[in-house]
């Protein structure tokens, strides 16, 4: 019998080590590796091509989000399944929009994890019932009476996610080239791109849209801030 082949995404070792725990218990379920981080963890998802990867949104350097656009754009047979505590509209819209095979609430996961991976592995879809019952109200909410709802949401490419992402973790301009391999002539150019988009112009009103809109969530930021200021001694905001 083949195993499903699982990469797990935490920047959280005990959640990595309890999910590898409850997963190694069954046959068909072999976990073949773990990533800490969102580059990490589309790295490895090059590298090992595992069946599923089990994604949470909260990561460092590469948010969960768009970790799983480009495991779905550059490996298409690794199907995501977003693990996490966060269930609001937004969250779940985007993971969808990003290419997410699954999402899966962090609270009820000891009842339906295992069946969302082997649903998954199969080729379909799995969302927390909670969740399934939402999406399909927002489905029919978009298209009343068979006429959709025009998005006026911005959309950007994933290079400039990336870049959002790591200023609103508090990331200098030279860190961020140094991080994405960019010059520090290109971050800046994705950086006044970003603004004239968004009609933004300062870095902390373009951090505040960056947790609106769900590129990175509040406690993250924080917690990257704090570790900047451990790690280095930048000036943050004014990259």
């Amino acid at each position: 019998m083949k195993r499903i082949t699982v990469l797990l995404c935490d920047d959280h070792t005990v959640v990595r080590e309890g999910l590898r725990l409850l997963l190694e218990k069954e046959a068909d379920i072999q976990v073949v590796g773990e990533a800490t981080n969102g580059q990490q963890s589309v790295r490895e998802t090059k590298r090992l091509k595992p069946d599923v990867v089990l994604q949470d949104l909260a990561m460092p350097l590469l948010n969960g989000l768009e970790a799983a656009r480009q495991i779905a754009k550059e490996v298409p047979s690794s199907k995501v399944l977003i693990l996490s505590a966060y269930s609001d509209d937004a969250y779940i819209e985007h993971a969808v929009e990003a290419g997410a095979a699954g999402y899966l609430m962090k609270e009820t996961a000891g009842d339906d994890l295992l069946r969302a991976i082997r649903e998954i592995a199969s080729g379909n879809a799995f969302f927390s019932p909670p969740i399934a019952r939402r999406i399909l109200k927002q489905w029919q909410d978009k298209f009343p009476n068979g006429s959709p709802i025009k998005s006026k949401t911005t959309k950007l490419t994933s290079r400039q996610t990336e870049v959002l992402q790591l200023i609103a973790e508090g990331y200098a301009t030279k860190q961020i080239a140094g991080l994405l391999s960019l010059s520090i002539k290109t971050v800046e150019k994705h950086r006044q791109d970003l603004m004239n988009m968004l009609n933004i112009h300062n870095i902390a009103s373009l951090t505040r849209y960056a947790v609106s809109s769900g590129v990175v969530e509040s406690n993250r930021m924080t917690e990257a801030s704090a570790a900047q200021d451990v790690r280095a001694p930048v000036a943050r905001g004014t990259a």
